[in-house]
């Protein structure tokens, strides 16, 4: 049975909430990754991910070169702890109905990212969603 710590990211980017929304976005691709977690000084703010840049700005024709991330994230932010099964996970955010879930350890301290993707690539190698996420180009 797979553990959450096993099917994680673990590279963690961060950016402060005042980084511009172009610059985060060129983070995002440079590092080829669709979230990044937001920090307010030394506190948590939430994430950032494809979407909220999509659905938030592009949509809405913010700037991008004067548009701050700390305006646009996803302030709610879900954990869950890296022992729990990667069904417990799967489970989580089929609840939400949210595509990723920061991961922490016991004392809550943030150690990965588990994404829809990286569930599904473990979970069931052979979907269609493993494929995707498997072949995701480096752009």
């Amino acid at each position: 049975m797979y553990r959450v710590s096993d099917v994680m990211t673990r590279q963690v980017i961060y950016l402060s909430a005042e980084t511009p929304l172009d610059e985060a976005a060129r983070v995002m691709k440079e590092s080829d990754i669709g979230d990044v977690v937001v920090t307010d000084g030394a506190t948590l703010a939430g994430m950032l991910t494809d979407r909220d840049i999509v659905v938030r700005a592009v949509a809405e024709r913010a700037d991008p070169g004067t548009t701050t991330i700390g305006s646009i994230i996803t302030r709610e932010v879900v954990m869950i702890e890296q022992h729990c099964t990667a069904n417990e996970a799967a489970a989580l955010m089929r609840e939400r109905n949210i595509r990723r879930v920061l991961v922490c350890d016991s004392d809550r301290k943030l150690v990965g990212i588990v994404s829809l993707g990286d569930l599904a690539m473990q979970l069931d190698p052979r979907s269609a969603l493993s494929d995707i996420s498997e072949a995701a180009p480096n752009v």
